[in-house]
């Protein structure tokens, strides 16, 4: 047990958390779902067990024989086995009907691994860039710390006011809150991948991955997608279904064979009999369940469509977004970013030779710092939305 929490509490790369959700309580829930249909399946349009039957005719109960076993010639115990046959029909729709069921299950569990694949990559980019977020926040903190000690000297020299000198304990006090304030986004993302892997204390590995998506590249057919292919299973069940009911036109047969024991003075008798299910009254009972299940089919076609749509739109909004982050971010890194650190690099320069106070250093650095953690937000922002494109629409899915 020791040596396998070792093993598991090794960092997990982006590739490792996804193989690792594949044994999610969720996941055994669905595969146990497809074991059941398979078996139901097994049972599907056989036909029904026989009834043995047991009893007693013609027994007197009035008159001169009354309570008699031995006077009449009509008293017999009677022993039989009768056996139900519904008919080719309805044993081909129940078939039908079963092997749908085992579809609907294997695209349900699909479906399942599908979202928590989803949900797997993006708990891993969020603790991924929650732990990036904190290790450039302490060297923030560490790189200002020569900031901190400068503030009294710079107010002891009258180069710096000492209203001024508030600017580093609040920049620093800023940063401080920020940390904190990532240790909780770090446990809450922690927590979040320990639910879809079974890590109880991940961490990350690796770099995330590639988050430069070039949509017109990929091939997205959302026909694909699991939900979709849910939805043709669930289709196939609902005619099926409509087969079933179709099926209830048809006749169904009974047979039976009996043996009637008498006194020995009258002999035995053997009786063989069948009966026949009439469908007589088709309006009034078979038609209203035919229509029933012709509406469900439908519906499912109706719902089919609409969760396409519904995919069609967020695909299109999910690229926008992206497009939209992607932008930002690379203009908060290649622009934003230099020309902040450039302005820091001038204003301590000019700190170092006199001809600039304390106060520009002190804005540069925080416009920096600032930059540098809004830069890191806006890649976590394209990364989170490039994982949840690719795992969602991507193909091989």
């Amino acid at each position: 047990m020791l040596i396998a929490g070792s093993v598991q509490a090794e960092p997990l790369t982006f590739e490792q958390a996804l193989e690792a959700s594949s044994d999610a309580p969720s996941l055994r829930a669905s595969e146990l779902g497809v074991d059941a249909a398979r078996a139901s399946a097994i049972a599907a349009g056989r036909l029904p067990d026989p009834r043995l039957r047991v009893g007693l005719s013609n027994y007197p109960v009035s008159g001169p024989s009354a309570g008699r076993f031995d006077e009449s010639a009509m008293t017999m115990f009677q022993v039989g086995v009768q056996q139900d046959v519904p008919s080719r029909a309805r044993r081909r729709a129940e078939r039908e009907v079963a092997g749908a069921d085992v579809d609907v299950a294997r695209a349900r569990a699909a479906t399942t691994l599908w979202e928590v694949r989803i949900a797997a990559g993006q708990a891993w980019i969020d603790l991924h860039y929650a732990e990036r977020r904190l290790a450039v926040l302490d060297e923030l903190l560490a790189s200002l710390e020569p900031l901190w000690e400068a503030a009294p000297a710079a107010v002891a020299s009258s180069r710096l006011r000492p209203a001024q000198a508030l600017g580093p304990v609040e920049l620093k006090a800023d940063l401080e809150d920020r940390r904190d304030g990532l240790d909780a986004n770090i446990a809450e993302a922690r927590a979040g991948l320990s639910r879809w892997t079974g890590d109880p204390a991940p961490t990350t590995d690796g770099p995330p991955p590639d988050i430069d998506l070039d949509p017109t590249a990929r091939r997205i057919s959302l026909a694909d997608l699991p939900p979709l292919r849910a939805y043709r299973a669930a289709a196939e069940r609902a005619e099926a279904d409509v087969d079933l009911a179709r099926a209830g036109r048809r006749p169904d047969w009974s047979f039976e064979v009996g043996y009637s024991r008498r006194d020995p003075m009258f002999g035995d008798l053997v009786s063989v009999g069948a009966s026949v299910r009439l469908p007589l009254f088709q309006s009034t009972r078979q038609a209203p369940l035919i229509t029933a299940r012709a509406a469900d089919a439908r519906r499912v076609a109706a719902e089919r469509e609409a969760l396409e749509r519904a995919l069609s739109a967020e695909l299109q909004g999910d690229l926008a977004r992206y497009e939209s982050a992607r932008t930002r971010w690379i203009r908060a890194r290649d622009v934003v970013l230099p020309n902040l650190r450039s302005r820091a690099d001038v204003e301590t320069a000019g700190y170092a030779a006199g001809s600039a106070d304390m106060s520009g250093v002190i804005d540069a650095f925080t416009a920096l710092a600032n930059a540098r953690l809004d830069a890191l937000d806006r890649e976590a922002e394209v990364a989170r939305l490039a994982v949840q494109i690719t795992l969602t629409y991507g193909s091989g899915q």
